[in-house]
């Protein structure tokens, strides 16, 4: 059943989009390691949100309409996922700028994000990049508030492992390199 958009409502859309493209698109960075894929994310998530513009009341819940949308494609898309991925010991080291010592840790957390579970991820985003408070995360996700505040405490609690973990590994290199310098 073909659904037409009013010529206003096409206008709307349209001026939505303008506006907050950068940070819808600034989300599906966050979502999506990949800055290609965050792009497509965005687009097919804009796609499917134009559908249904007629259907969202308050126009105002458009952001948190449209990040549940790219939330549940990039769900699907990591679930249609090729299952031929082989785990490795070790991550590869992320890609260092040498502008700034914050685009190392950025790339550092983004690295670390990828060993969260897609909730896990989805809940750290909404609630720590995109400053959305407990209540608004859960109505996004689809989830009571008490679960996301299981799962950040949990998610939060296996990024503390890992880079731990990194930063020990990083220390036993340096040491390994020091020695192999003295000898």
């Amino acid at each position: 059943m073909a659904q037409t958009q009013t010529h206003g409502e096409v206008l709307g859309f349209e001026e939505y989009v303008r506006t907050r493209q950068d940070a819808l698109l600034r989300s599906a960075r966050r979502l999506v390691p990949d800055p290609v894929d965050a792009q497509d994310l965005l687009q097919t998530a804009l796609a499917r949100t134009y559908r249904r513009w007629e259907t969202i009341e308050d126009k105002r819940l458009a952001d948190a309409y449209l990040r549940r949308v790219m939330i549940n494609t990039r769900t699907e898309w990591w679930r249609a996922r090729k299952l031929e991925e082989v785990p490795t010991e070790q991550l590869p080291e992320p890609a260092v700028d040498d502008a700034a010592e914050q685009h190392a840790d950025r790339a550092l957390l983004m690295d670390v994000l990828k060993v969260l579970a897609p909730k896990q991820r989805s809940v750290v985003v909404l609630r720590h990049w995109e400053q959305m408070s407990t209540e608004e995360t859960a109505a996004a996700l689809g989830m009571s508030a008490g679960t996301v505040k299981s799962t950040l405490h949990r998610a939060l609690a296996r990024l503390r492992e890992e880079l731990v973990a990194r930063e020990s590994e990083a220390r036993a290199l340096e040491h390994e390199e020091r020695e192999r310098c003295a000898a």
